[in-house]
């Protein structure tokens, strides 16, 4: 991204961030761009903001304590108020979502479940007409037996890759899973797609976020503008 284009996701992540109030349970979300909005929380605690923050990774969690946003984990409440996160699509309308590009998908979903206002802030070049037809699906597997779940998913369609890290090593998930990469091209329907695979053997968990979405705090050339759901989260 060009330095103005970094810009406007730093005033998107502060968007969002300012819609966070004292006494808030907060998702924090993981990724490049939610790593915006959690510097912009640690500001505002820093300036007396009182909050608790749930992250959604081991990254998020560093983070967090170093900006002093104290910590607690879903164990130990029951509802979140809002979370603020990132995502790797967001499909236009219905603000359903891709995520898990960056590996923290399970736990970004487990957070997400339990908020009452799932808050995305990404920029322009994440909204897309239909999802899938940039961006694989990141699907979260058992490391046994991996090989049949992608040929289970292969079956649903998809073109499965395994994710390695920078060295060509497997990448092993916060969780201790490995993911796959599925590409299925533009998607047609991705609660439908979503239903087939949360009933594939092996999978964990995958990237399709759907119905979760309040609200997307959007960076473009004319600067943020909100957008939010024409229906109600589910």
């Amino acid at each position: 991204m060009s330095e103005n284009q970094d810009q406007l996701k730093a005033a998107a992540a502060e968007s969002a961030a300012a819609r966070v109030t004292d006494g808030m349970i907060v998702g924090l979300g993981s990724g490049s761009t939610a790593a915006l909005a959690v510097s912009a929380l640690g500001r505002r605690v820093g300036g007396g903001l009182h909050i608790t923050g749930i992250p959604t990774s081991e990254a998020t969690a560093a983070q967090a304590k170093a900006l002093g946003i104290p910590l607690t984990t879903l164990a130990e409440v029951s509802s979140i108020d809002m979370t603020i996160d990132g995502a790797d699509e967001v499909e236009q309308g219905s603000l359903d979502l891709i995520k898990g590009l960056g590996g923290a998908l399970l736990r970004e979903k487990l957070v997400a479940t339990a908020t009452k206002a799932l808050v995305i802030v990404a920029d322009s070049s994440k909204l897309v007409t239909h999802l899938g037809a940039r961006d694989p699906i990141p699907v979260e597997v058992v490391p046994f037996g991996w090989e049949s779940t992608a040929a289970r998913l292969a079956g649903l369609g998809a073109a499965p890759t395994l994710r390695r890290n920078t060295m060509r090593e497997v990448f092993v998930t916060d969780g201790g899973h490995y993911i796959l990469d599925c590409r299925f091209g533009s998607i047609a329907s991705a609660e439908v797609l979503a239903s087939e695979l949360d009933h594939v053997v092996g999978v964990v968990e995958h990237g399709l976020f759907i119905g979760m979405t309040s609200e997307v705090h959007l960076a473009g050339a004319d600067g943020v503008r909100v957008m939010k759901r024409r229906f109600e989260r589910r």
